[in-house]
């Protein structure tokens, strides 16, 4: 049995597969706020509560916003700030008494949908998350890239290329950097957008609903986030030329984006044809969590 946690900032999700990634069992808690100690003890009960109920020990994956130095062994680039210099591994593999894996949640998401999802079928994988923040993560040939640095696939966190003159110099970041991707294309960077040109806060999802009925600056908004999302998966074409690219978080539920996207990136891509696929994810919400679980290979995966 494999056990997967997904630690976000509001929950904190734990499924159990077997090796044929059949669900044995889940559980969705609430993420406490700002506090590490809690989050290890909310963790740990997930964990005992999983192998309670199906009566089978497992190993245990879990995925962070954010990612375990390779240098220090502390959590570093965490947007939940409550574990940034934090010895997550060494304090869960503690409490635990047993080796446990930790990625980042976008490569829980890529592996999950390389695995058994929506990538199942290729060999080089690019995959996105496009919610509250925005990150990436890449699988070749079904192996998760994650760099000697611990930062591979952070697309988020370059610059929005072949910027417009009013792009520049761009959204401040919680990095401390100006114009990052992130601060465009995540869901809260959907909404600075549309306050900046109409002066008027609306959620993501509201923007999304008001533009399928018509209203002009809603579409108007949605046109340029495609445009900046096709600008810049090109960028990540032109460097990792991957086979499919899916997208995951909340604004992978935008279903024109898979019709529009790859007619624009056309534009950027340094190739006469681009046969590269985006795809939606076939496990949703749940794709990170699964990742989680596939952090350790099976008989069946390798």
């Amino acid at each position: 049995m494999r056990i997967g946690i997904d630690l976000g900032g509001t929950k904190i999700e734990a499924i159990a597969l077997d090796d044929c990634g059949g669900e044995l069992f889940r559980k969705r808690v609430d993420t406490p706020q700002g506090d590490y100690a809690a989050t290890l003890r909310t963790i740990v009960s997930l964990v005992e509560t999983a192998e309670n109920n199906t009566r089978i020990s497992g190993s245990v994956g879990v995925g962070i916003p954010g990612t375990v130095s390779p240098t220090t062994g502390l959590v570093k680039n965490a947007n939940s700030t409550c574990l940034n210099g934090q010895h997550l591994l060494e304090d869960l593999q503690q409490r635990l008494a047993r080796e446990i894996r930790i990625e980042n949640d976008a490569n829980c998401f890529a592996m999950s949908e390389a695995t058994d999802g929506a990538a199942d079928s290729f060999n080089v994988v690019f995959a996105v998350i496009l919610g509250t923040g925005t990150g990436g993560g890449i699988v070749s040939h079904g192996k998760l890239l994650n760099g000697v640095n611990a930062i591979g696939g952070e697309w988020g966190h370059n610059p929005l290329p072949w910027p417009h003159a009013d792009e520049l110099p761009g959204p401040q970041c919680y990095c401390g950097k100006r114009g990052c991707i992130e601060t465009y294309l995540s869901g809260p960077g959907l909404s600075r957008d549309y306050l900046l040109h109409y002066g008027k806060s609306l959620l993501a999802a509201e923007i999304v609903s008001n533009a399928e009925t018509g209203n002009t600056d809603a579409e108007a908004t949605l046109q340029r986030y495609e445009n900046r999302l096709a600008r810049a998966l090109a960028s990540v074409i032109n460097l990792l030329d991957p086979e499919v690219i899916v997208l995951g978080g909340g604004m992978s539920n935008i279903a024109r984006l898979y019709d529009n996207i790859p007619r624009i990136w056309g534009d950027y891509v340094f190739s006469d044809t681009v046969v590269t696929q985006l795809r939606p994810p076939r496990h949703g919400d749940s794709s990170g969590v699964r990742g989680a679980a596939w952090l350790w290979p099976t008989k069946n995966f390798n």
